[in-house]
């Protein structure tokens, strides 16, 4: 089974002392939010354990800062699986879906009659950029338009059911993943702000990227199952297979290739950090920021990957759930529902 791969991430694990806390605050907000509200897709959820994910992911965060990374985890995790069924092969539908969520980030509410994924996404975009510095809110509002606007293209390649190339699969797959959002999220909550000259270096720059291709690649490994059987071509493992014309277990190694040189790339990088700082001539408040940021992108990779190898959501859902159905038990977004429940004749 692919969940049984290992990588090598030569990066501490540490995990918040507020994990426990997280876990009750976290679960009070998916129900008031009503992205969980049955009892079966509550114990579906507390299987995959989204507060050990933030707790590892985001070790120096307690209180709000670990409760806004946990809330938004849980986001993208509820908000993905919607995708999972019929509305995931419709993207025209899937555009002007996400084109509401893309509005409330520029400003928009979210509407008379929302949704609860659209309700839970203006709660969580109004935390974060509350008394966050312009650059970075300017920043993460780039990053979930990013998130938002991919889904439809992830959908196009469901249809043609074939797996693209590398270079557009990064493309697709790093904005549905989300994985440049918990970067962001992860600076809010250590209260870093890492100067821009610092923060758009060549090295923090690909040092970025390489924390958010890591996530998503080993992620593509423990999840492929899952994926397969919905019909997702944007899998690491499925875009090696096809242009390599190898075996499964080929691919699944050069997919692991692909994260352990990023690893050794990023640990290059980071030795080259503190001269760079010199050069910009940093002061030691600055230089302390982008050691700090160095941290969260490592801390993250380490976290996620963790967290992934021990979380059920994987393990368990060809089990759990339909082979080929939606990927969850309840339907969140409004134009599922209308779908789901079509007006009478009148």
């Amino acid at each position: 089974m692919p969940q049984d791969i290992e990588f090598d991430l030569p990066f501490e694990l540490r995990t918040s002392p507020d994990l426990e806390g997280a876990r009750r605050r976290n679960l009070r907000w998916v129900q008031d939010q009503r992205l969980v509200v049955s009892e079966r897709a509550l114990d579906w959820y507390r299987s995959w354990d989204i507060p050990r994910l933030a707790a590892y992911g985001f070790p120096h965060a307690t209180g709000s800062g670990l409760d806004l990374c946990a809330d938004a985890m849980a986001f993208f995790f509820v908000f993905d699986d919607q995708f999972d069924g019929p509305l995931g092969l419709a993207p025209g539908q899937v555009a002007r879906l996400c084109q509401g969520l893309v509005d409330i980030v520029h400003g928009a509410g979210p509407g008379a009659v929302a949704d609860p994924c659209s309700v839970a996404f203006a709660d969580l975009w109004r935390r974060s950029a509350e008394g966050a510095p312009p650059g970075w809110a300017a920043r993460a509002a780039h990053e979930w338009e990013y998130y938002f606007a991919a889904h439809a293209h992830e959908a196009i390649n469901r249809r043609r059911g074939v797996p693209a190339g590398m270079e557009e699969y990064l493309q697709v797959r790093r904005g549905v993943a989300a994985t440049g959002l918990p970067l962001s999220l992860g600076e809010r909550a250590a209260a870093i702000t890492v100067p821009a000259a610092a923060f758009h270096s060549p090295q923090l720059r690909i040092m970025r990227e390489i924390a958010v291709d890591v996530t998503l690649m080993s992620n593509d490994v423990y999840s492929l199952e899952k994926e397969e059987a919905r019909g997702d071509v944007d899998n690491l493992v499925l875009v090696v297979q096809h242009a390599r014309g190898c075996s499964r277990e080929e691919a699944v190694t050069a997919a692991r290739d692909e994260v352990h040189e990023r690893v050794a790339r990023f640990r290059h990088l980071a030795a080259e950090v503190p001269a760079m700082c010199r050069r910009l001539a940093l002061t030691p408040g600055q230089c302390g920021a982008v050691d700090a940021y160095a941290e969260v992108m490592a801390g993250w990779m380490v976290g996620y990957h963790t967290w992934q190898t021990e979380t059920l959501r994987y393990r368990t859902a060809l089990r759990t759930l339909p082979r080929s159905g939606p990927g969850h038990f309840e339907t969140l977004l409004e134009a599922e529902r209308r779908a789901d429940h079509p007006p009478g004749p009148s």
